[in-house]
């Protein structure tokens, strides 16, 4: 009793999500002072523009803005795939990190452009790095629901099991934001149902301590692990009946009967 009682008190200082409110759709401000001429070509598609600077003017094709910005994550941004093609081509830095750390397949993957963002990786993009929050382009795909750009992501070695700085992998994002259908995706590539974030909370006590309902049959459905305790020293059993789940600390017990029996 004394236990559950501190669950309770403990049950509203979850950690905070900053990191999985992952800004999915949204490219660059530009402002007027803050642009060079080469950027603004870039942001705007304009490749008769570009070509000029570059090949006539000899601007320096990698050149930065204040924040650390080059043509190539301004053109990926907007999604200007014939800019991303011509930059390579003259040999454009492809893993260059803004002043957020994010590389430009991280900001095509996360303005959702997808055709950019395939041409970084079929050129040789890291999909590993990780902007400053630690996210890597898999978890802003896993986000942005994309499961085409999570397809190719792990064609290219992307790491199914990198933890942001909360701790959470793509597979508890999909948890998080509710997503059944993205996590059968990623547990079907061979995600671990049993990571954990930095609060040792497993993808099923997320569930149980929060809203998503839609995803809890799904993983107990898996190979999950029901002993799993978080720091607190507390089981997803004893969340969900903190929480009012009447129905899972049934299905939890029952299921964990059958796999004693097996």
């Amino acid at each position: 009793m004394n236990k559950l009682f501190s669950c309770w008190k403990r049950r509203n200082e979850t950690p905070s999500r900053t990191s999985s409110d992952l800004p999915i759709g949204q490219g660059y401000k530009l402002l007027d002072k803050d642009v060079k001429k080469l950027h603004r070509a870039a942001s705007l598609g304009d490749l008769k523009k570009l070509k000029k600077y570059i090949q006539v003017k000899k601007y320096d094709v990698n050149s930065q803005d204040e924040e650390y910005r080059t043509p190539l994550h301004l053109a990926c941004a907007n999604g200007h795939t014939n800019v991303v093609l011509f930059l390579i081509e003259q040999k454009c830095k492809i893993n260059v990190q803004d002043s957020e750390n994010k590389s430009p397949l991280i900001v095509a993957v996360q303005c959702q452009k997808e055709d950019c963002a395939k041409i970084l990786l079929n050129c040789g993009a890291d999909p590993n790095l990780m902007d400053f929050c630690y996210n890597t382009a898999l978890h802003y795909a896993v986000c942005g629901q994309s499961f085409s750009l999570v397809e190719k992501l792990l064609e290219h070695k992307a790491d199914l099991e990198a933890k942001n700085k909360d701790g959470y992998t793509p597979l508890l994002l999909a948890v998080i934001k509710c997503n059944p259908k993205m996590l059968k995706f990623l547990l079907d590539k061979g995600a671990d149902v049993n990571a954990t974030d930095n609060y040792q909370r497993t993808a099923l006590i997320i569930a149980v301590s929060g809203e998503a309902t839609c995803v809890q049959r799904s993983l107990l459905q898996q190979g999950v692990e029901l002993s799993c305790e978080d720091v607190y020293g507390f089981t997803a059993e004893e969340y969900a009946f903190l929480n009012g789940f009447t129905v899972y600390p049934q299905s939890m017990a029952s299921y964990g009967k059958k796999k004693n029996v097996k």
